[in-house]
């Protein structure tokens, strides 16, 4: 007989990220992995660098073990909600990022003279302290 899950939105799986409250999402499924981030060999701030987003080629990647992937399915607490579309704050943040390195070369080209100034003075004070000796 089929179990059914409660489906997740990775929106959801996203706001339980911290020590307290984390969840994990692993090949579309969704774990609650609070209670086991201080029994996590890896420590915790692995797992916790793991929420908001899938987790599963991290997962792979560290190679865990059979054993660990069985105890992992005991905090199993549904599936993730593929039909609803990934975290839309993903693109709002790059447009910010675009912003602020855009706003970044503007004010490096406006305020250019203070960096050469400074070297300047540190040429010139550091010509003068070893014309002194």
């Amino acid at each position: 007989m089929p179990t059914l899950w409660k489906l997740y939105t990775m929106q959801e799986a996203s706001q339980h990220n911290s020590k307290e409250d984390c969840w994990v999402v692993i090949d579309g499924k969704v774990y609650d992995v609070s209670s086991y981030l201080d029994e996590h060999p890896g420590g915790d701030d692995v797992v916790l660098a793991a929420t908001g987003k899938d987790a599963t080629d991290d997962f792979e990647d560290a190679g865990h073990s059979e054993s660990a992937k069985e105890l992992m399915e005991t905090f199993c607490i549904g599936e993730l909600d593929t039909s609803s579309p990934v975290i839309p704050e993903l693109e709002i943040s790059s447009k910010k990022q675009t912003d602020y390195a855009q706003k970044l070369v503007e004010l490096t080209k406006q305020y250019w003279v203070v960096p050469v100034a400074v070297v300047g003075i540190s040429v010139v004070l550091g010509f003068l302290y070893l014309r002194k000796k």
